[in-house]
C-alpha cells in the first residue's frame, strides 16, 4: 500500500471518528459502521434529508413492532 493510500484511510478513518464522536452529541443513535453507511450513501446521491426520513420511519415501525401487545383478551 502506497503513503498516499495510507494516509487517505487514516484521513477518512479519523473523519469517521469526529462524525460518530458528533453523532454521539446528538444522540442520534447511529453507530460507527451504520454512520459509514449512511455516509456512503449521501456520497453517493442520496438525498439527506430523505435518508434522515427512512430512518425515522424504519424506528418508528421497530418501536411499533417491538412494543408490548395488549393482553387484555383481544
Amino acid at each position: 500500500m502506497s503513503s498516499r493510500e495510507s494516509d487517505r484511510i487514516s484521513s477518512a478513518q479519523q473523519t469517521l471518528d469526529i462524525l460518530h464522536d458528533i453523532s454521539q452529541l446528538l444522540n442520534t443513535q447511529l453507530d460507527k459502521e451504520t454512520l459509514a453507511t449512511c455516509v456512503g450513501m449521501i456520497e453517493s446521491g442520496v438525498n439527506p434529508e430523505a435518508l434522515a426520513a427512512v430512518i425515522q420511519e424504519l424506528r418508528r415501525e421497530s418501536q411499533a413492532l417491538n412494543a408490548p401487545r395488549n393482553t387484555n383478551g383481544r
